[in-house]
C-alpha cells in the first residue's frame, strides 16, 4: 500500500479491519494504531496527542499492565477529542472509543482479566498435572524452551513433572495443539500483587 492509499483510507475501513480481531481492547488498540499511521492528519491538537496517548493506554490494558487510571484517562481523551478535533476523522475516532468503552471491556482488563482470554498479557497457560503422560511432546514443540520437565521413561521414577515457566512462555499455543492428553489450559493469569513500599 502506498503512502497516497493510506492517507486516502476511511476510518470505517480501519474499524471494519478492527472488527476482525477477537477482543474488543485489541479491536480499539488496532484501531488507534492504524488512524496514526494511516488518515490522521495531525493538524489539531486535541485529535494528535489524543491518539498517541489513546495508544499508550490501550497498549498498557491489553499487556496487562493497565489500571482504572488509564481507563478514565481514555474516556477523558476521547470526550475531548469528540468535542474540540476540528474534522470527522477525529471525531469519528473518538466516537469509535467511547463505543468500545461502553462495554465492560475496559474495566475487566484493568482488573487484569480478558473475558475473550486472547490478550497475552492476561492469559497463561499451564499444565494440569493429573492429565499429563510426561510424553514430552510440548516440550519439544516449543521453540522458546519455556516447557521444563522429563519425559517419561520404562522402570523409571522420580521425574521433574512438565510446567510452563510464565516469563519464557509467548503463548503462541504450539503445545495446546501437540498435546494428546488435552492436558494444557489456557487460562487468565494470576492477579499481580501489588507491592507496597
Amino acid at each position: 500500500m502506498t503512502t497516497e492509499q493510506i492517507k486516502e483510507l476511511k476510518v470505517e475501513d480501519i474499524k471494519a479491519a478492527a472488527g476482525e480481531r477477537g477482543c474488543p481492547m485489541q479491536q480499539a488498540l488496532y484501531f488507534v494504531t492504524e488512524f496514526l499511521s494511516g488518515p490522521m492528519c495531525g493538524r489539531c491538537f486535541p485529535c494528535a496527542m489524543g491518539s498517541y496517548e489513546a495508544r499508550i493506554r490501550l497498549q498498557h490494558l491489553v499487556d496487562g499492565k493497565g489500571s482504572d487510571a488509564d481507563v478514565a484517562a481514555l474516556r477523558r481523551i476521547a470526550e475531548d477529542m469528540a468535542e474540540a478535533s476540528f474534522c470527522k476523522k477525529g471525531k469519528d475516532t473518538a466516537k469509535f472509543i467511547l463505543d468500545w468503552m461502553a462495554t465492560d471491556v475496559f474495566a475487566s482488563h484493568a482488573a487484569g482479566t480478558c473475558p475473550d482470554m486472547s490478550c497475552t498479557g492476561l492469559i497463561e497457560y499451564r499444565i494440569i498435572p493429573e492429565a499429563c503422560t510426561s510424553c514430552g511432546d510440548c516440550k519439544d514443540v516449543c521453540a522458546y524452551s519455556a516447557i521444563h520437565g522429563e519425559k517419561r521413561k520404562p522402570f523409571r521414577s522420580g521425574y521433574h513433572p512438565f510446567e510452563i515457566r510464565q516469563k519464557k512462555c509467548t503463548k503462541c499455543g504450539e503445545c495446546i495443539k501437540v498435546c494428546p492428553t488435552q492436558a494444557i489450559i489456557r487460562t487468565a493469569a494470576a492477579a499481580k500483587t501489588a507491592v507496597h513500599v
